[in-house]
């Protein structure tokens, strides 16, 4: 089964409404993916699909940022595990503190896990992008640490012609695609034509709360 249809299946993908992304652009398309991870066996086959796409780039650690990519990099490194018969590690990155940045925060290691990164082969997966900014990040933190970049993995790219090993400046590829336009706050759309903007799913409490 496809990463789209999973999502599917699960009713994780809503359309017609007002979101705001963690890139901080505003689209009509969310993919809810906090609905993936409480079903632990569909959460599987996410983590099933990458170890197969990379089962053959002698992969040593996967690395996730939290706190979604950190579930999926467990499950893939755990195929990756099963696949190549050897300890895959599962590490993850988190947002640097600074309460003057609501989004694109950089990520870095934490808990001594950049030692673990260092002179490694690294695979680095996410389960969405709209930018490739959060991403990218994770990379940038790889980087730092001395890890040797195989690729960066999305489960879900959401907008391709713009998001690419190009304009993330790393290998880059994705389990699947789901057209998705975004736009910036002075450009959106929907906030032209007031639409309210969905507080529930998304980033839209904390953008409204920044506006107060």
């Amino acid at each position: 089964m496809e990463v789209v249809e999973i999502l599917k299946t699960l009713g994780a993908i809503i359309t017609d409404d007002h979101f705001v992304y963690t890139s901080g652009k505003h689209g009509s398309v969310y993919i809810r993916k906090d609905l993936l991870y409480p079903h632990t066996q569909e959460v599987s086959k996410v983590g099933e699909l990458f170890a197969r796409k990379f089962k053959d780039k002698n992969i040593e650690v996967v690395v996730g940022p939290a706190l979604g990519g950190t579930i999926l990099s467990q499950w893939t490194a755990y195929h990756l595990s099963k696949l190549s018969s050897k300890d895959v590690l599962s590490l993850f990155t988190e947002k640097v503190s600074d309460p003057n940045q609501l989004f694109n925060k950089n990520q870095e290691f934490k808990r001594g896990y950049d030692q673990l990164v260092k002179g490694k082969n690294v695979l680095i997966v996410e389960d969405l992008t709209t930018t490739g900014g959060s991403i990218k990040r994770v990379g940038k933190a790889v980087e730092y640490a001395e890890g040797n970049i195989v690729s960066l993995c999305v489960m879900i790219n959401r907008d391709p012609k713009r998001v690419n090993a190009e304009s993330i400046g790393f290998p880059f590829t994705q389990l699947g695609m789901l057209k998705a336009e975004a736009f910036d706050e002075e450009d959106c759309l929907y906030c032209k034509e007031k639409k309210p903007i969905n507080t529930t799913v998304g980033h839209g409490k904390e953008f409204l709360s920044s506006k107060k």
